[in-house]
């Protein structure tokens, strides 16, 4: 159980988060980003499981079978894309769909802030891309989703975080 190391490396995601969307004009979605990791069922589970370099779900996940923290906090947080399924009249089944475009730029900054959290000084900036690369994540993104997430990724690992912040903050629409 490692509940102030949790708390140290949860705060320092959000911090991160914050400062990006702050760039971004995303004030209020800064502020409350990930509030839900505070919550008792996200905090105490996850303290329990904490790893330091990766997310604890995973190790609930091996533990379980499935991860509570997880599921409590993708219902949650509109910046994950799990968070937009919807049931489809035409398929019958639940489908993803497309992201309102703020939330796709909070994606962004907390890809950026997981990286940097759990890479540290071996960060840099294309390591949001290659792990979105690596990932099966644009599989089950809306597909207008997934490829503007992903181009928004590229280029950062192009001009670096900064500038590319900029340019993503102009972006009105897909």
């Amino acid at each position: 159980m490692h509940p102030f190391k949790h708390f140290m490396v949860i705060t320092k995601h959000k911090a991160i988060v914050l400062k990006y969307c702050f760039k971004m004009g995303l004030y209020w979605q800064g502020i409350c980003h990930d509030l839900s990791k505070y919550s008792p069922t996200e905090f105490w589970i996850s303290s329990k499981y904490f790893m330091g370099d990766h997310s604890p779900t995973l190790a609930e996940r091996l533990d379980k079978g499935y991860s509570e923290i997880w599921l409590h906090h993708k219902g949650r947080n509109k910046h994950h894309y799990e968070y937009w399924y919807d049931y489809s009249f035409e398929t019958k089944k639940n489908e993803p769909v497309k992201i309102p475009i703020r939330y796709v730029k909070e994606m962004v900054c907390d890809r950026i802030a997981a990286c940097k959290v759990y890479l540290g000084k071996n960060y840099t900036k294309d390591a949001a891309l290659a792990y979105f690369n690596r990932t099966t994540d644009k599989d089950f993104m809306h597909p207008d989703s997934a490829k503007l997430l992903g181009s928004w990724l590229e280029l950062i690992a192009t001009v670096g975080e900064n500038e590319a912040i900029k340019q993503i903050k102009l972006i009105k629409d897909y």
